[in-house]
C-alpha cells in the first residue's frame, strides 16, 4: 500500500490542508479538481481585468493556519501578505444610522454606547465575555475533536469542563441569547446576523453561535490578492513538498476492494490505485451517488428540509459614491423576523445586504472590486427564479443607507442558486452544507472518517463546519485520522512491517 498514493478529490480549502499536512508527513498525495484552479468557493472572478473573490472575503482564526504552515515547514507570512483590520466591519440601517465595530473591544463598547446608549456598550462587553467563554468552552472538545457527540462533550473536559459547557446554554437559539444582552432591535439584528455565516436563520441556530462574535473580534485580516490567494499559497506550499495536482479532472467513481478503497475511475475513464481516499466535496454529493454506488452509504444524505442557506451574489467591477464603505459592510432590511420568513419560501423584499470592497483600505478614485451578496433559499436544483427583482432590491436597499452604484451589467458576473447548484453538486444551491438548526445539528455532520476502510471527508459540509478556518480544520482532522489508522492497521498486523522510517 505504501507504493499507491493517497488521492484527494477536491482542492478546496479542506483538500488543500489535508493534503498539505500528508505531504509535510511524508506521503506521496495526488490531488484532483475537476475546475482549473484550486479554492473551491474561494475562487476567482475576472471582471474588466479585475480579479474579484466570489466566495467567501473573511479572513479569522489565523492560529488555524500558522500550525498547518508551521508543519508544512513555512510560515504564513512567508506565503501570504495580511494585513490586520482596524475596522471589522460597517453597519448600517439606513442614512445617519451607522455603526462600526473596532478590533479594540473597547473601541466597539464606546461606538455601541454613542450609537444606542451607555447600557448597551456595558452590554456589548457582556456579551464580548460570554462568546469568549463559549469559544474556549467548544475549542478543544468540539472543533479540534473528531467526532464529538453530546456525552464525549460533556465528559471530555471533566468536571470543570462539564460545567462550563453547561453555561454555555446549548439549547437555547442564537436569537433568544443575543435579546438577553441587548434591548435595541439593531443590535440583536447585527450579533443575530452571525447565524447566517453557517447558513442559518438567528431564529433557529443555536445560541453557540456566539462565538463567532469572539472569534472576529480577536481579529479580522484583509488578504493581499484576497481570498483566493490562499489557495493559491496552499497550493505553493504542496507543490514544494512534493505533492502532485491534477486540474480539469474528477472522480467519476470509487473502486472497493473487501470492502476498502482500492481506486478511483477519473472522468477521463483513468483508473488509479490508491491506498486512501480523502473526498473533500459536500457530503451529499458522496450520498447522492455521484461518487459511484459504492461508497453512498458512507454518509447519510442531508435532508432537503436540512439544506443550509444559499446565496445570489454580483460580482462587480464598479464606481460608487455616497456611503463610505469600509472592507466589510452590511445594510440590514427593517424586518429580520419577516426577511427569514419569506427565506423559507423564496427572495426576501427587503434583503440584507452584505458587500466585500476589496480596494477600500487603499481606494482610489474609478471602478472598485465588489462582491454583494444577499441570502437565499437552497433551491436552485428545482425552483429556478428570475433574479431581477431580487436585484431591484438590492440596489434599493443600498440606495436607501446613501450607497449609489454605477451599475453596468457588462462589469457584473450573477451567480444564484442555480450557479452554485452547478458549481456544487447535489447541494441545491446550498453553501454551507447542512443548517445549523436544533442542538443536535451540529453532532449530525460528517465525521472525517467514514464506515468504509481508507475513505475520508474534508469540507464544510462536514465536521467541524463550514466557514474557510473550520474547512481547514476539516482538511487537519481528516488527515489525521488517517494517519492515526495507518498507526493502527500497522500495529496490528507488526510481522508485515520492516522497521526503519519511510523517507520519500
Amino acid at each position: 500500500m505504501r507504493n499507491k498514493p493517497i488521492i484527494i478529490a477536491g482542492a478546496g480549502i479542506g483538500g488543500l490542508s489535508a493534503a498539505c499536512l500528508l505531504a509535510a508527513r511524508g506521503e506521496d498525495v495526488v490531488l484532483i479538481e475537476r475546475q482549473a484552479a484550486p479554492g473551491g468557493k474561494m475562487r476567482h472572478i475576472p471582471i474588466n481585468g479585475a480579479m474579484i473573490d466570489g466566495g467567501p472575503t473573511v479572513f479569522t482564526m489565523r492560529f488555524i493556519f500558522d500550525a498547518i504552515f508551521a508543519e508544512a515547514g513555512t510560515t504564513l507570512e512567508a506565503e501570504l501578505g495580511l494585513k490586520p483590520l482596524s475596522v471589522l466591519a460597517r453597519h448600517s440601517w439606513g442614512r445617519g444610522a451607522e455603526l462600526d465595530l473596532f478590533a479594540d473591544p473597547k473601541q466597539s463598547a464606546d461606538a455601541i454606547a454613542q450609537f444606542a446608549g451607555a447600557d448597551e456598550g456595558k452590554n456589548f462587553l457582556s456579551f464580548h465575555a460570554e462568546s469568549r467563554r463559549v469559544f474556549n468552552a467548544l475549542k478543544k472538545p468540539f472543533i479540534e475533536s473528531q467526532r464529538p457527540n453530546p456525552l464525549s462533550l460533556a465528559t471530555s473536559s471533566g468536571l470543570s469542563g462539564m460545567l462550563e459547557l453547561m453555561r454555555i446554554n446549548p439549547f437555547e437559539t442564537l436569537w433568544s441569547a443575543v435579546s438577553r444582552h441587548f434591548k435595541d432591535p439593531r443590535l440583536r439584528q447585527l450579533y443575530g446576523r452571525y447565524a447566517t455565516y453557517c447558513g442559518s436563520s438567528p431564529f433557529e441556530a443555536v445560541a453557540t453561535l456566539m462565538l463567532i462574535a469572539h472569534v472576529e473580534q480577536d481579529g479580522v485580516w484583509s488578504v493581499e490578492g484576497g481570498m483566493h490567494a490562499v489557495a493559491r499559497a496552499f497550493e505553493r506550499v504542496f507543490l514544494k513538498l512534493g505533492g502532485t495536482i491534477r486540474y480539469h479532472l474528477a472522480v467519476s467513481e470509487i473502486e472497493l476492494n473487501r470492502g476498502s478503497v482500492a481506486a478511483i475511475i477519473t472522468s477521463e475513464g483513468e483508473r488509479i490505485e490508491c491506498s486512501d481516499l480523502i473526498i473533500n466535496a459536500d457530503v451529499n454529493a458522496v450520498a447522492s451517488g455521484l461518487f459511484g454506488q459504492s461508497v453512498k452509504r458512507a454518509v447519510r444524505p442531508v435532508p432537503l428540509q436540512s439544506r443550509s442557506l444559499s446565496a445570489i451574489t454580483w460580482a462587480a467591477h464598479l464606481k460608487t459614491e455616497g456611503f463610505p464603505l469600509e472592507h466589510h459592510n452590511v445594510f440590514f432590511s427593517g424586518d429580520y423576523k419577516k426577511e427569514f420568513d419569506e427565506l423559507a419560501k423564496g427572495y426576501p423584499s427587503d434583503p440584507t445586504v452584505y458587500i466585500c470592497a476589496a480596494d477600500r483600505i487603499d481606494h482610489r478614485n474609478g471602478p472598485e472590486r465588489l462582491l454583494i451578496l444577499v441570502n437565499s433559499p437552497a433551491n436552485g436544483d428545482y425552483a429556478p427564479q428570475a433574479h431581477e427583482k431580487i436585484e431591484l432590491a438590492m440596489r434599493l436597499k443600498l440606495a436607501q443607507c446613501g450607497l449609489n452604484i454605477e451599475w453596468d451589467e457588462t462589469r457584473v458576473v450573477t451567480t444564484p442558486p442555480s450557479g452554485f447548484a452547478g458549481l456544487f453538486p447535489a447541494t441545491g444551491g446550498a453553501i454551507y452544507g447542512r443548517a445549523s438548526h436544533g442542538w443536535l445539528a451540529s453532532f449530525q455532520r460528517a465525521a472525517a472518517k467514514t464506515k468504509i476502510p481508507g475513505l475520508y471527508l474534508a469540507g464544510g459540509s462536514a465536521h467541524p463546519g463550514p466557514g474557510v478556518p473550520m474547512a481547514a480544520m476539516s482538511g487537519r482532522l481528516a488527515a489525521d485520522a488517517l494517519m492515526a489508522q495507518r498507526v493502527s492497521t500497522r500495529q496490528f498486523h507488526r510481522g508485515a512491517i520492516t522497521g526503519g522510517i519511510s523517507t520519500r
